[in-house]
């Protein structure tokens, strides 16, 4: 992967950042910079990613004037870079997963998440498809004065359980794991959001298993779909 320092010193534009934070990223090379003296993010594409940068631009430019999405100053197709504002907060897995955080809070936090989830599905509804934001794991969201969702190059047409079991899934798999707190949390997620749209999750648990699945190969582990749906019986629908 690239160093943000490279782009810094190849490109006269940016010549003038400052880094102040970089974030992990598995594919793109993401910091929070000081440009020209403005708190900014600077999300530069890998080669071969022209795509996931049109889609995270054109997400953006239709959802962030009304949902808790980046704001976008500039899209530089040259250079494959997005600038977005910074939204000052702390990570969701962060916030969720910390000894400290009480169940209450916790729970407030998930109905918090709900609402993210069924107005992007709201706004991003048309009358043929549903497009949902892909990659619904914690670590795309940041909790501020409310929950901002970030990292959309992932968005497509899709089903919007899909989005929800995966984010059941990011829960459940984080550490610690599978406790009987996540489970309540998971529960209180998927009704939160159920009461506040108007369409089924239909095969809710299935999704979940599923996405389990995926998480747990992603990450080398073993996890058998025996075991993954008795895993989600335990969200207890």
């Amino acid at each position: 992967m690239k160093d943000m320092e490279e782009l810094i010193k190849n490109v006269e534009k940016y010549k003038n950042a400052l880094i102040q934070q970089k974030f992990k990223s598995k594919k793109n090379t993401v910091a929070y910079v000081f440009l020209d003296g403005k708190p900014r993010i600077l999300k530069w594409f890998a080669p071969g990613f022209t795509r996931q940068m049109e889609t995270e631009y054109s997400t953006l430019k239709k959802g962030s004037s009304t949902l808790n999405m980046p704001t976008l100053y500039e899209k530089d197709s040259d250079n494959n870079v997005l600038l977005m504002n910074y939204i000052m907060g702390e990570n969701l897995c962060d916030v969720l997963n910390d000894e400290k955080t009480v169940f209450s809070e916790n729970q407030r936090i998930m109905v918090l998440l709900a609402d993210w989830f069924s107005r992007f599905h709201r706004s991003f509804n048309t009358a043929d498809q549903f497009n949902i934001r892909g990659d619904s794991v914690l670590r795309n969201f940041i909790l501020a004065d409310c929950i901002w969702g970030v990292d959309f190059e992932e968005c497509r047409a899709g089903k919007p359980v899909e989005d929800i079991a995966g984010m059941c899934s990011s829960i459940l798999s984080t550490d610690p794991m599978f406790t009987s707190e996540k489970f309540q949390l998971c529960k209180t997620f998927i009704t939160a959001y159920g009461k506040s749209v108007k369409w089924n999750l239909e095969n809710i648990n299935e999704e979940i298993a599923y996405s389990l699945l995926e998480t747990m190969f992603r990450r080398g582990e073993t996890l058998s779909r025996k075991n993954a749906d008795k895993i989600v019986k335990r969200i207890d629908l």
